[in-house]
């Protein structure tokens, strides 16, 4: 597993795929760096929808340079694109900067609009926040820098939990913007947006690596309206709430 990446699909190594019965396709665009599982090839489609994507918010920045920067949460814009809208909406519910959503809305308008076309399992991932759309139970491993309890979890999903959104940030692993000190903070909810935006914000509330500051992560998780779960690594110190089942790997 590459250390960049917090999570990882569990039937596979990181971007191969090894007994998950799905196709690959790879989707590169600046920042964008996507790894898609489908029941078919779907880089055209895909590199369409992340052009689009990122147009859109491009635009939006030109126009509104505060978007690009705040690390504090924007007011509604209903004359925005709908992306945008996501963004918002899921740095106000997290309380971040609408940024914080940006690799999980890429991901879920991919993985969504290849189900629109007729797909019929999606993963994808992008810069370890992943949007999944299967219809047999799947694990989620989970990647926690240096602490021993990474890649020694996993976190199974239901068929009924998706389509959905599992996002992590770290203070330890990877390239995205934190505050805290956590190794892994992973958050579940039906949006890939609002996963990734509440994984900051728990990411960031991690002062110490110690059970008090997980268990104030954890916590805050809870009071986010639209989250469905959360996980939560620093150091040997774990917490989980919400519809969160975790398997040994």
């Amino acid at each position: 597993m590459a250390a960049k990446t917090p999570l990882s699909y569990q039937e596979r190594t990181y971007r191969s795929v090894q007994h998950s019965g799905l196709v690959a396709s790879a989707v590169k665009m600046a920042e964008t760096d996507l790894h898609i599982l489908a029941s078919e090839t779907a880089q055209d489609q895909a590199l369409l929808v992340v052009a689009k994507v990122r147009t859109e918010i491009e635009m939006y920045i030109r126009q509104h340079p505060l978007f690009l920067s705040s690390l504090m949460p924007l007011p509604l814009d209903a004359a925005a694109p709908e992306t945008v809208q996501a963004m918002l909406a899921a740095g106000l519910a997290a309380g971040v900067g609408p940024m914080a959503a940006v690799a999980g809305v890429i991901a879920e308008a991919v993985g969504r609009e290849l189900l629109r076309q007729g797909l019929a399992e999606v993963i994808v991932e992008n810069g370890g926040d992943l949007f999944l759309a299967r219809t047999q139970p799947s694990v989620v491993a989970i990647h926690a820098g240096e602490s021993r309890l990474s890649g020694k979890l996993g976190i199974s999903l239901r068929p009924e939990q998706m389509p959905c959104g599992l996002c992590c940030s770290s203070g330890a692993v990877g390239h995205s913007l934190s505050f805290g000190r956590a190794d892994a903070a992973a958050v579940l909810a039906s949006s890939a947006a609002l996963a990734d935006a509440a994984a900051t914000r728990l990411g960031n509330e991690v002062a110490d690596r110690d059970s008090r500051s997980v268990s104030r992560a954890v916590g805050l998780a809870k009071d986010i309206d639209g989250v469905a779960g959360a996980v939560v690594i620093a150091g040997d110190h774990l917490g989980a709430w919400g519809e969160i089942e975790l398997v040994r790997l």
